[in-house]
């Protein structure tokens, strides 16, 4: 099996993927920690900060000591030195909010996977002409479940996340599966602002695990 399709599967298994920045090294190890507790076997972590890839390099060294199946991937790659610092970095994946052709055309040719964030079906186009088979729709909130449903027909090969706005509840989630996509990016609604803040990894756990368990009733 390619890499691009393990983690195309262990995102799609999981149903969702969850994605957090903390400027603190430990807040995010930690943090790491809970969702892995829950279940989950494939993170982003958002390049987002100025201690995004020195705590990123963090979590890979933790990783590979504590929990060595887990998919560690980075989100928000804006340009091909981000793509190649995260990648010497260790990361398993890359994430973007933009389609970006050079970075594209690398992650195809050597068998990375690469979600790019599309808001068109022209970008759809253009990343599915490249070799890419996961987009990320982005931002979810503004595209709606509509969209999803009015494209789907068009890229029957492709798999389809919504990221941005997706929120924790059986209605929001079951929407955009209905509509068709195979998985929800989930950030702040899951990994809160105010649970980071007290460092409550017991609440990132199970709130985790409940969407989870959710995702599984819903595909049920």
């Amino acid at each position: 099996m390619s890499n691009t399709q393990k983690v195309i599967d262990a995102i799609v298994g999981q149903g969702m993927l969850p994605l957090y920045f903390n400027p603190d090294e430990t807040v995010s190890v930690e943090i790491m920690r809970a969702l892995n507790r829950s279940g989950v076997q494939a993170i982003e972590y958002t390049n987002r900060g100025e201690t995004a890839l020195q705590n990123f390099r963090k979590l890979v060294e933790v990783r590979n000591a504590e929990m060595p199946s887990l998919l560690l991937g980075v989100g928000t790659i804006k340009n091909m030195q981000h793509a190649k610092d995260y990648l010497d970095a260790g990361a398993d994946f890359l994430v973007s909010p933009g389609y970006i052709q050079d970075v594209a055309s690398y992650c195809v040719e050597n068998d990375i996977f690469f979600g790019p964030g599309c808001m068109t079906p022209g970008e759809i186009i253009a990343a599915e002409n490249t070799g890419i088979k996961f987009i990320k729709l982005f931002p979810g909130n503004i595209l709606g479940v509509e969209f999803m449903s009015s494209i789907k027909e068009i890229f029957p090969k492709l798999t389809f996340m919504p990221t941005g706005g997706v929120d924790t509840t059986r209605e929001s989630i079951e929407g955009w599966f209905k509509a068709g996509c195979k998985a929800v990016g989930m950030g702040s609604k899951l990994v809160s602002k105010k649970l980071m803040e007290n460092k409550d990894y017991a609440g990132i756990e199970a709130i985790t695990r409940e969407v989870v368990g959710l995702i599984q009733s819903i595909r049920a």
